[in-house]
């Protein structure tokens, strides 16, 4: 992000206004690559998935002839969605009027069709979506035109190894606050003495050990494990533009990434993948697990606190400390050019 970070936020009646938030999802989420889930859900022809692209609907197939595609997960005829629900099969089946497409995107069938005199079904194939990989990950973008998932990702694949990494489960996420907050509390330490005693005890959050990085659309912290004193990253935070989250914890080999969206401007979802090496036992990844949800629970009361002070519609805006809020800087300039650029 090569915008300068700001030291003043962004206005704080972005985080409740609804014609704000209708701008971000067509100005920021409309056309950014999104993590969609782990390849090995389509690993087999027929394999499917449903995922989202900010506000689209979008369908992950494994075709008979082997390849990955992706497609707007809408029927061509009423608008419907069509795949609810990971499964396997030979065709993709409207639940609305029984039409029938392809693992390819043709429209295969649609009853009472032969009545209709200028039917043509070469024209009503599902809509393409760009997909693409990275080591165990899915990523999906519905703008046809975009640049290369690798420039969105900018240096995570030489920082992150995913290499022989496990999916093993999924954790849901939605919180009563705007996306930027709960963005906002991911991208600062400076709340974790206060907040997180347990992930403070693991990782050394003192600033002069705790490490901001702005490179491109990545924004990036890197914490040392509490008596290593090897000066290495043994922990990892990224986010990639808008809202993917893409974490290493220090200890057993694992990764986890996610997205958060906006359901509404008081109100975020998303969701967290774990993945692991294919050694390391139930019993640590349940350890691992548990302790990531205490996090988790101790985030979501503080940026609902967030919000609500915030909605209160008596304050413009607030001051951020750069020195500790570096990353928060950076994204709020990006919102705003986007948004604003004049702002």
């Amino acid at each position: 992000m090569s915008t300068a970070a700001r030291v003043t936020t962004i206005p704080w009646d972005w985080y409740v206004s609804p014609e704000i938030l209708r701008r971000e999802q067509e100005l920021i989420f409309r056309g950014a690559w999104h993590y969609a889930g782990p390849l090995e859900w389509v690993a087999e022809p027929g394999r499917r998935f449903p995922c989202n692209a900010g506000t689209a609907p979008v369908v992950v197939v494994r075709g008979t002839d082997g390849e990955l595609r992706a497609f707007l997960n809408v029927c061509r005829h009423r608008g419907s969605v069509i795949v609810k629900e990971r499964g396997v099969a030979k065709t993709l089946q409207c639940p609305y009027h029984a039409w029938t497409y392809g693992l390819d995107g043709c429209l295969l069938s649609a009853p009472r069709a032969e009545r209709e005199e200028d039917f043509d079904p070469d024209v009503l194939g599902l809509r393409s979506v760009l997909v693409d990989t990275w080591g165990p990950c899915v990523f999906v973008n519905v703008d046809l035109e975009a640049a290369p998932l690798a420039e969105s990702l900018g240096p995570i694949p030489s920082l992150v190894d995913p290499g022989l990494l496990v999916f093993r489960e999924r954790a849901d996420l939605e919180v009563a606050a705007n996306w930027k907050v709960a963005v906002e509390n991911y991208l600062e330490c400076y709340h974790c003495p206060v907040a997180h005693k347990a992930f403070s005890a693991l990782v050394d959050v003192d600033p002069d050990s705790y490490r901001l990085e702005v490179i491109d659309d990545v924004l990036s912290q890197f914490g040392e494990r509490r008596g290593d004193g090897d000066g290495g990253a043994a922990c990892q935070f990224h986010l990639v533009w808008p809202a993917l989250k893409v974490i290493v914890y220090p200890g057993i080999q694992n990764l986890s990434l996610g997205p958060v969206w906006p359901v509404g401007p008081e109100r975020s979802a998303g969701f967290l993948d774990y993945f692991f090496g294919p050694d390391v036992s139930a019993e640590d990844i349940r350890e691992f697990v548990e302790f990531d949800d205490q996090v988790g629970r101790e985030d979501r009361e503080l940026v609902e606190s967030v919000q609500r002070g915030l909605g209160s519609g008596l304050l413009d805006h607030g001051r951020l400390l750069l020195d500790s809020e570096l990353l928060i800087g950076a994204f709020e300039a990006r919102v705003a050019s986007v948004l604003s650029p004049t702002l």
